[in-house]
């Protein structure tokens, strides 16, 4: 794996926010649900979608404080415009894990 620098790190904008509502997105070639996320009043509400469809369902999502990176352009999935990343893990099936703070944080928390 290529190193980086700690400034290239820095371009890298990984902010907390709380998802408001969740769908299930049945038209993704691979199972997913979409997410609409808060991140706060420096960042507003943005849309994605990820196939975490494993682990979760749409309901037991919402409230749930999620990491994502928020400065990639958006990206056409489908006919839904995502226009963050959430970050997860994979479980020992390769299944996705969203990653989140293990205790309630203010919204729009830069990653450090």
């Amino acid at each position: 794996m290529a190193e980086i620098s700690f400034d290239e790190f820095l371009k890298v904008d990984v902010r907390v926010g709380t998802v408001l509502r969740a769908e299930p997105y049945p038209e993704a070639r691979t199972p997913a649900i979409k997410l609409w996320i808060d991140f706060g009043d420096e960042i507003g509400e943005k849309k994605t979608s990820a196939q975490i469809t494993a682990h979760y369902q749409p309901e037991t999502l919402v409230g749930k404080q999620v990491m994502a990176v928020v400065n990639f352009p958006p990206r056409q999935i489908g006919k839904f415009m995502s226009e963050v990343l959430v970050l997860g893990l994979p479980d020992a099936s390769g299944e996705i894990r969203l990653i989140g703070p293990d205790g309630q944080v203010p919204l729009g928390g830069r990653m450090h």
